[in-house]
């Protein structure tokens, strides 16, 4: 069941070409394939994890999370981001853990020094009174 055409009228999609008919007198189509750009790979926080362990790097922490960092950054490299999601993820954590039990610390030296100081500005202070002058 062919149906017969006129020279040079257009195809409907996907019609298989008349006996007779060429390629040269049809117009010319181009297939253009667009792919959505990649995803930017997941972050490793390397520099963090390094800060975190130079400067303040209470119960390991520090170090934990640089090596979870390097173990991302590996992953990252054998292009397996699911597993250096994971690895960052977590390194990502033990930062803010260490970050704050860091600044817990620092606040609780803070008020132990104040109170200290407190404490003997105070006795100091009774110390003149019960001597008195001389």
């Amino acid at each position: 069941m062919e149906r017969s055409r006129a020279p040079g009228a257009p195809l409907a999609p996907y019609e298989p070409l008349s006996e007779g008919l060429d390629m040269e007198g049809l117009p010319r189509s181009t297939v253009v394939v667009v792919e959505p750009p990649p995803m930017p790979p997941p972050r490793d926080h390397f520099i963090w994890s390094l800060c975190t362990m130079l400067y303040g790097n209470i119960c390991c922490l520090g170090f934990m999370a640089l090596v979870f960092s390097v173990k991302s950054r590996d992953r990252k490299l054998l292009r397996d981001y699911s597993g250096a999601l994971s690895y960052g993820t977590t390194s990502k954590y033990l930062n803010i853990t260490a970050l704050l039990l860091n600044i817990f610390f620092v606040m609780l030296i803070i008020i132990l020094i104040t109170s200290g100081t407190i404490v003997v500005a105070n006795f100091i202070q009774q110390l003149q009174q019960f001597d008195g002058p001389t």
